[in-house]
């Protein structure tokens, strides 16, 4: 008798009635991590950039800029000063922590090596720019590298 295929949690993809390996888990607790980490890094990330513009990060203009309430962004910083990434005072501007802005500079790298390699191959500059937004914070170091690579020889060979 036939086992019919069962359908996993994770979007319905089919696992022809067996647990995923153990492999699996490491996999998906990565991507867990990564999506935990892509809104901390975008706010950093943004922070940065209004106070390199305008030389300060207002809670307001972090909210325009994201498309969110004033008070997403509120318990957003509220989050990143816990975690040692900000300071913030009430109705004072934002800034980075010396860690918040290392953070800052190689979420932008990894921003950078993405799209230029999407646009090495020939992607582009507007499908380039939204698409590296969400790669960026899930590629791994070793993929990053081998995107940088690949993109040095496009480059070279044109």
């Amino acid at each position: 008798m036939a086992v019919a295929p069962t359908r996993s949690r994770r979007g319905g993809v089919p696992t022809e009635g067996r647990a995923p390996k153990p492999r699996d888990f490491n996999r998906f607790a990565r991507a867990r991590k990564a999506r935990q980490t892509e809104i901390a890094e975008d706010y950093v990330e943004l922070i940065d950039d209004l106070i390199a513009a305008t030389g300060e990060a207002r809670a307001a203009d972090i909210a325009r800029s994201l498309g969110v309430t004033q008070a997403t962004v509120t318990g957003t910083i509220a989050r990143l000063v816990r975690d040692g990434l900000a300071t913030s005072l009430p109705y004072r501007s934002i800034f980075l922590t010396e860690r918040g802005k290392a953070i800052a500079k190689w979420s932008r790298e990894r921003h950078r090596i993405v799209r230029e390699f999407l646009l090495a191959i020939g992607v582009s500059g507007d499908t380039a720019d939204s698409d590296s937004e969400g790669l960026e914070h899930h590629a791994s170091e070793e993929t990053l590298a081998a995107l940088k690579r690949v993109t040095e020889k496009l480059k070279s060979a044109r």
